[in-house]
């Protein structure tokens, strides 16, 4: 079975079939970040632009990572230093970047929709590496390779994603992928960051507003990362929030015995998660980020190298 993409926008549009192909050729590249010599020569000659008009640490680092074991060149645009601070538009900016003869343009954006946006104007594959509070898809494919290699299967699982749900994409990119394995996935939080629509976006997707019943039997466990300034007087004090959601050893205990815990990161330890939660055994937090760098090396070679332009991938 094989497919051809042109973009990697989301996960909404991939179907099971897609998905298992994109994640069998990341499977191809998980062996090379054991070898004393990670490099290739894959795509010697390709550059990749890493446009990040949203600060980030992780996921542009594991994109250049990526890049570099391929053996392609990469420019960078960070937050800090783009031309956008300055008044020029998005689209002037990827304009420009164009103009220099890229491969490829991986794109993060605080304005949802913007990789989109900018993939119907350019002539060159573009990646989301996470667009506002819409998706996060390179994420959910390596959390799908993360469980799939743990466990040995991902169909018909129950998976809890606790957290900011309303603002964070990475839980509605891993909605995407798990439901079409037939996943039962119940999401849990505050009840103001549990917008009730989200239910609409996938099937087998419920809401539960309080932690213990929301982690009975669950077989894989996400913590999400909670952005400090939200838990604020009077809403939602951080204190309320570690004594009500706080993923401590007791409460994961209530979870099956195997279950899987995963963060996304960057993991803030004893607000979101206890230390002994995310440095115990059932913790797949640090392989997360080496299949990371497997997955955006298998997209770089297809977008750029492995396989010809054809359908886009949502």
């Amino acid at each position: 079975m094989s497919f051809t993409f042109r973009h990697l926008l989301g996960t909404e549009a991939l179907t099971r079939d897609e998905i298992t192909f994109l994640l069998n050729q990341s499977r191809a590249f998980q062996g090379i970040q054991k070898q004393p010599l990670k490099k290739l020569a894959t795509l010697r000659g390709k550059s990749a632009v890493l446009a990040f008009f949203e600060t980030s640490t992780r996921t542009r680092i594991s994109f250049g990572t990526a890049a570099a074991r391929l053996g392609a060149d990469t420019m960078n645009l960070q937050a800090e230093s783009s031309s956008t601070q300055k008044g020029e538009s998005l689209m002037d900016t990827v304009r420009t970047l164009e103009a220099m003869k890229p491969d490829v343009i991986v794109i993060r954006h605080a304005a949802s929709g913007a990789p989109h946006f900018v993939a119907e104007r350019l002539g060159i594959p573009v990646i989301n590496a996470g667009d506002g509070v819409h998706e996060h898809p390179t994420q959910g494919l390596l959390d799908a390779l993360t469980i799939s290699d743990r466990l040995g299967r991902m169909d018909g699982l129950d998976v809890t994603i606790v957290g900011d749900i309303l603002h964070s994409r990475v839980a509605r990119s891993d909605i995407h992928v798990l439901s079409k394995f037939g996943c039962r996935i119940t999401l849990c939080g505050p009840a103001m960051w549990l917008p009730p629509e989200i239910v609409q976006i996938a099937p087998n997707v419920r809401l539960e507003p309080r932690l213990d019943p929301a982690l009975r039997g669950a077989q894989v466990v996400m913590v999400l990362r909670v952005q400090t300034e939200r838990l604020q007087e009077p809403a939602l004090p951080a204190d309320e929030y570690i004594r009500l959601y706080q993923m401590t050893p007791e409460r994961l205990a209530l979870a099956r015995p195997d279950a899987l815990l995963m963060h996304p990161g960057p993991m803030i330890r004893g607000l979101e998660i206890d230390p002994a939660v995310a440095d115990s055994p059932q913790s797949c937090v640090l392989e997360q980020v080496t299949n990371g760098v497997a997955v955006r090396m298998a997209l770089l070679y297809l977008l750029t190298g492995g396989a010809p332009s054809g359908a886009a991938a949502g």
